[in-house]
């Protein structure tokens, strides 16, 4: 017999084996949650709320890390190279958030210095991204609501119970409907190339106060399959679904860069213009990054993800081509 509670501790991909197997569990998820929405109001969503769906987990299912732990790079003896990590420079300090432990939580609310932020990954979008944890006026405590829209996690802050999608970074439902987050620069890479770039970065432990087998890949295979588990809103065949892409918005416009493409230049820096501005896009290959710069040199708070994700929320998205790269 399948527990819920189980499930309730468990993250999606563990179970979504199949499609067969997805449905069965929203079902089961549904009638157990009294098809309420995990308690959420979705009424005037400014997204439509019968594409809301139940992802799996009620909400705080998959806790969010609220106390978040650090030690130094040496003694992060459970990271290789190539493993994946989000990684945050700000304030004069460096982070690195492992995706082994960003699978199982998908928000830790941080400090840094004086300052609250949010780091935020969603397995099935492959999207890592950070925030001020301030909007409206107030300082933010984030938890995961259990519902996705587009695939992606919706977020909901503590205060209010204002459900947030990561990838809008917005506020879609509840009291603070409309407002909007501050993104922060957040590089998706691999441990070996962010402790050469950042030697004195701190890491995430493990030693999160749960209860979670770290080492175990609960998405094992994901990445490389054609299978999106849940309702999209808009898709194109231009890439593979899984195509990681680092997108840009600017101004109300949006940009793709996909990693295929950037790697047909046979560049680790493109020159490119976009919504007025002058960029740098340096793509590594080996770490399977790719970051945007101003003429400043300043970082744009860019959104490495999977192409599927990107098109659904952006579907009117410019797209980065080879052939019409400025490599010189």
């Amino acid at each position: 017999m399948i527990s819920f509670h189980g499930i309730a501790n468990m993250p999606r991909q563990v179970f979504f084996r199949s499609a067969v197997l997805v449905a069965l569990l929203i079902v089961l998820v549904s009638v157990a949650c009294g098809r309420d929405n995990n308690g959420f109001d979705l009424s005037g969503s400014l997204v439509p709320a019968d594409q809301i769906h139940l992802g799996g987990p009620p909400r705080d299912g998959i806790p969010s890390i609220d106390r978040p732990e650090f030690i130094a790079a040496a003694d992060a003896d459970f990271l290789a190279d190539t493993d994946r990590v989000l990684g945050l420079a700000r304030d004069g300090q460096a982070r690195a958030y492992p995706i082994a432990i960003m699978n199982w939580h998908e928000v830790v609310n941080d400090r840094v210095g004086e300052e609250s932020v949010a780091v935020t990954y969603c397995p099935l979008c492959g999207t890592g991204m950070a925030f001020v944890s301030d909007a409206g006026g107030r300082q933010l405590s984030f938890g995961v609501s259990g519902l996705l829209y587009n695939s992606d996690v919706l977020l909901y802050d503590r205060g209010t119970e204002s459900l947030w999608s990561q990838l809008l970074m917005q506020a879609v439902a509840g009291p603070l409907k409309g407002e909007r987050l501050t993104p922060v620069p957040l590089v998706h890479t691999s441990w070996g190339a962010w402790k050469v770039e950042r030697p004195d970065t701190k890491v995430l432990s493990t030693e999160t106060g749960f209860r979670r087998d770290y080492g175990q890949d609960p998405y094992a295979g994901y990445a490389g399959n054609s299978e999106v588990y849940f309702p999209v809103s808009a898709s194109s065949r231009r890439f593979h679904p899984k195509e990681r892409v680092l997108g840009l918005a600017v101004d109300g416009r949006f940009k793709a860069y996909a990693f295929s493409e950037l790697s047909r230049t046979g560049h680790e820096e493109i020159s490119d213009s976009f919504a007025g501005l002058d960029l740098k896009i340096r793509f590594d290959r080996t770490a399977e990054s790719a970051r945007a710069f101003d003429a400043n040199g300043g970082e744009l708070a860019g959104v490495s993800g999977f192409w599927f994700a990107w098109f659904a929320f952006h579907p009117e998205t410019e797209v980065f081509s080879a052939d019409k790269a400025d490599v010189d």
